[in-house]
């Protein structure tokens, strides 16, 4: 899991996935990762080659009042930089991020992609998720 030390690495990789996305204020962006990593519900995976933070992903943990009390996972952020990709490292933090939802209790754990490229759909099915399982609708504040 990612620790405080690992920001500068991630938004590195947060900027290839969003690369017209501006910059925040870097104080509250410190305090944001800071209470990110601190808390055990938003654990954020990294994987490293050579020493260097290569791939990540977010996970949140949310209570849940349905399904026998089991809260479910969400997974964002899924980014694996160009230099990096068909190696293994996306399917790694993925997978990890995974392994601590069911540790959690976890009922399901879901994401979404706004990509409709074949090779990212498949990427994230041979990673064990299901295309098509339920609707998915989001709304968005700009």
């Amino acid at each position: 899991m990612a620790g405080v030390p690992d920001l500068a690495a991630v938004l590195v990789l947060y900027k290839q996935l969003h690369p017209d996305e501006p910059r925040p204020d870097p104080l509250a962006t410190e305090a944001a990762w800071a209470a990110m990593v601190a808390d055990a519900s938003t654990p954020v995976f990294v994987a490293e080659a050579a020493g260097r933070v290569v791939a990540s992903c977010a996970l949140a943990i949310v209570p849940n009042l349905s399904r026998g009390l089991r809260p479910y996972g969400v997974i964002e952020n899924v980014v694996t930089h160009a230099e990096h990709r068909r190696q293994g490292h996306g399917r790694a933090v993925l997978a990890a991020a995974v392994a601590r939802a069911w540790a959690a209790g976890c009922h399901k754990v879901s994401l979404a992609t706004r990509s409709r490229r074949e090779a990212t759909l498949g990427f994230y099915e041979r990673a064990g998720f299901e295309r098509g399982g339920k609707t998915y609708f989001e709304m968005r504040r700009m």
